[in-house]
C-alpha cells in the first residue's frame, strides 16, 4: 500500500472537517488516531498526516465532490504523493507533506553543551517539507533557546525517548551512550560523531541492531579532505594550547612556566605530534603565544608547507620512533594531533617517553576520541579533566570543542546541514548512490560493518557498502 494508491475507507469515526479526525478503519481494523502531523487542504478536500494506535503513519484524505474518505499507509520516504484526483501536487511533496522526520535530542556526555542544529538548520529542513524534533532544552547550551526552535519551524518535544522513537533520523554531535543503546533500532540513520575504532561495545550495538550509522568523521571528499570532522579540529587544536597553557600554571600542578616566556627567559618548548588540521590550529595559536613550537609529521610535504605558511619560532621533523622519544623528553607540553582516518589511533608516544618528561608538563592528548595516540592516555571529561602519571599532568577529554558550543556549534551545523538535507531530500539510499564522500561515512549498515578500519580494529567481519545495496 503506498500513496499513489489510496483506500477507500468504508468505516470512519468522529471526524468533524472542521476537527481533526479521531478514528477510522484500515485493513479491516480500527485506528485510533493518536497525533495528528500536519494537515491542510488540496482542491479535492482536506489532507492529514496522522499517527495511529498501532504506531504507524497514515495519509488521510477526504473527498468532498465524492463525499468519501480515503486513507494510505504512508512509505517513509515517498518521492512523490498524487491528490486523491490523479494528479501529482508538488506542493503536497514541498510544502504540506514531511518526508522524512529528523530527530534532535539533547546531548547527555558530560558537559557537552553543543547541539546538532542550529535554528536557522532547522528552517532550511522545514523549508524543504521535512519535520524536524527537537528535545526541549536541547539548544539551551548553545545559547539557543527552545521558542528560536519553534519560531523555526521545528516541533518542541518534551523528552529523549519520543525524539528518538519517532524520528527516521537522528542527528546529534557525539556518539550515543550506554544509557542511549535502548532507542537504537533496526532502520535508523544515525548521522553524528561515531569514533567506532574507539568503542568496541557501541560497535557491536549498532551491528546488532542494524543502525544505519553514518559518522561525521569519516564522510570524505576525493581530494582526502574530512569536511565534517575540519571544523572540530580546528576549534580543538586552538583550543589546546589554551588547555596547555592553563595547566602549565602551577597553582594547575603544571611547572609553572610561561608559554611565550619574556625577554631574557626562554618560552615553553611545545611538541606537536602530527601537522593536521588540529596540529596546524594548535601550531598557530601557540606561535601567536610566542611559544617554541616543534612539529612532528610522518609527510615531508606536508612539513614544508607549514614551514611556509606558519610563522614565528617553529621547528619540523620528521616522525621516527627516536626523533618523537627526544623531543617528548625536552618538552614541557605535547599536544597529540595524529589521525588516521577512521582508524584508532597510533601510539607513537609509549610509557617509557612519558617516564623521560620534566615533572610538571602537560599532555594534551586530542586523539583520544579515537583510542589517543599515547600511551598513557585514557578518556577523561570535562568534570574530570586530568589525571598525573610520573608527575605528567594529562589532559585527556573527548569532547573538547563542547566547552566553546556557541562556536562549535555554527561551525558543526555549517558543515553538516549540506549532507543532511541530501539524506532528508533524497533518502538514504539515493544519497549514498550519488555522493560518494557522503558513502564513505556509513560505518554500519543493516547489521554489517561497512567501513574497513573499524572492523578491522576489532578483528570483525567487514562488508563493503556497495554489495549490500
Amino acid at each position: 500500500m503506498n500513496v499513489n494508491n489510496p483506500t477507500r475507507v468504508e468505516c470512519y469515526s468522529g471526524y468533524n472537517y472542521a476537527q481533526e479526525p479521531r478514528a477510522f478503519a484500515f485493513e479491516n481494523e480500527r485506528r485510533m488516531v493518536t497525533d495528528v502531523r500536519k494537515r491542510w487542504r488540496e482542491p479535492t478536500g482536506p489532507f492529514f498526516e496522522v499517527l495511529a494506535d498501532d504506531g504507524r503513519v497514515y495519509l488521510l484524505a477526504y473527498h468532498e465532490s465524492a463525499d468519501q474518505w480515503y486513507v494510505s499507509l504512508l512509505c517513509s520516504r515517498p518521492a512523490r504523493i498524487m491528490t486523491m484526483n490523479g494528479i501529482e501536487d508538488e506542493k503536497i511533496t514541498k510544502g504540506g507533506w514531511s518526508r522524512m522526520i529528523i530527530g534532535v535530542p539533547k546531548e547527555i556526555k558530560d558537559n557537552e553543551y553543543r547541539v546538532s542544529i542550529t535554528p536557522g538548520g532547522v528552517h532550511q529542513l522545514v523549508v524543504e517539507g521535512h519535520q524536524v524534533l527537537i528535545e526541549r532544552g536541547a539548544g539551551e547550551g548553545s545559547g539557543f533557546a527552545d521558542s528560536e526552535y519553534e519560531q523555526a519551524g521545528a516541533k518542541l518535544v518534551a523528552d529523549a525517548a519520543e525524539v528518538w522513537h519517532r524520528a527516521e533520523m537522528v542527528m546529534k554531535v557525539k556518539e550515543p551512550l550506554p544509557q542511549e543503546y535502548d532507542y537504537l533500532r533496526e532502520g535508523l540513520i544515525l548521522y553524528t560523531y561515531l569514533h567506532l575504532a574507539a568503542d568496541e561495545e557501541l560497535t557491536k550495538q549498532l551491528v546488532a541492531r542494524k543502525v544505519t550509522g553514518i559518522a561525521y568523521e569519516t564522510v570524505e571528499l576525493p581530494d582526502g579532505s574530512l569536511p565534517l570532522l575540519t571544523p572540530m579540529s580546528e576549534v580543538a587544536g586552538k583550543m589546546s594550547v589554551q588547555i596547555a597553557a592553563h595547566y602549565l600554571e602551577k597553582m594547575n600542578g603544571g611547572r609553572g612556566k610561561l608559554l611565550g616566556g619574556i625577554p631574557g627567559v626562554l618560552p615553553a618548548d611545545v611538541v606537536i605530534i602530527g601537522g593536521g588540521t588540529v596540529g596546524t590550529n594548535a601550531a598557530i595559536v601557540a606561535l601567536g603565544m610566542g611559544a617554541s613550537v616543534l612539529i612532528i609529521d610522518i609527510n615531508a610535504d606536508r612539513l614544508r608547507y607549514l614551514t611556509e605558511v606558519l610563522h614565528g619560532n617553529l621547528k619540523t621533523l620528521i616522525s621516527t620512533p627516536r626523533n618523537i622519544a627526544e623531543a617528548v623528553r625536552r618538552a614541557d607540553v605535547v599536544i597529540g594531533a595524529v589521525l588516521i582516518k577512521g582508524a584508532k589511533a597510533p601510539r607513537l608516544v609509549t610509557r617509557d617517553m612519558v617516564s623521560t618528561m620534566k615533572p610538571g608538563s602537560v599532555i594534551v592528548d586530542v586523539a583520544v576520541d579515537q583510542g589517543g595516540c599515547v600511551e598513557t592516555t585514557r578518556p577523561t571529561s570535562h568534570s574530570n579533566p586530568t589525571f598525573l602519571v610520573d608527575g605528567v599532568v594529562h589532559y585527556c577529554v573527548p569532547n573538547i570543542p563542547g566547552a566553546v558550543p556557541r562556536t562549535s556549534t555554527y561551525g558543526l551545523s555549517n558543515a553538516t546541514l549540506p549532507y543532511a538535507l541530501k539524506l532528508a531530500n533524497r533518502g538514504f539510499l539515493n544519497a549514498i548512490k550519488e555522493n560518494a564522500a557522503l558513502a564513505k561515512g556509513v560505518n554500519t549498515y543493516k547489521g554489517h560493518i561497512t567501513y574497513q578500519a573499524v572492523a578491522e580494529a576489532f578483528g570483525m567481519e567487514y562488508c563493503p557498502l556497495t554489495e549490500l545495496l
